[in-house]
């Protein structure tokens, strides 16, 4: 099992990124995917989520309306549109896949939101 996260990186605020997270070694679409972050010092939390067929989808409040998650079943990849950057978005993004007892997680991506 991969979850391979990419499209990190630092960039102004009101910047735009667009994470990507390639995944094998399982069916991909069979499984929700979720996109997590963690900011030095502070705890790993939920960002955005999407389920198995792409047709659900949740946020966290920090993130509503400046944040869109999606998923390329054909390409086993999720995506995370990530607009209007903030400094506080600044944290190590985690790609997560579960279903049921199963939770698989990436290597992370480092954002950097600065001047």
């Amino acid at each position: 099992v991969q979850l391979v996260e990419s499209g990190g990186g630092l960039v102004q605020p009101g910047g735009s990124l667009r994470l990507s997270c390639a995944a094998s070694g399982f069916t991909f679409s069979r499984y929700a995917m979720s996109w997590y972050r963690q900011a030095p010092g502070k705890e790993r939390e939920l960002v955005a989520a999407i389920n198995s067929v792409g047709d659900s989808t949740n946020y966290a409040d920090s993130v509503k309306g400046r944040f869109t998650i999606s998923r390329d079943n054909a390409k086993n990849t999720v995506y995370l549109q990530m607009n209007s950057l903030k400094p506080e978005d600044t944290a190590v993004y985690y790609c997560n896949a579960a279903r049921i007892n199963l939770k698989y997680w990436g290597q992370g991506t480092q954002v950097t939101v600065s001047s």
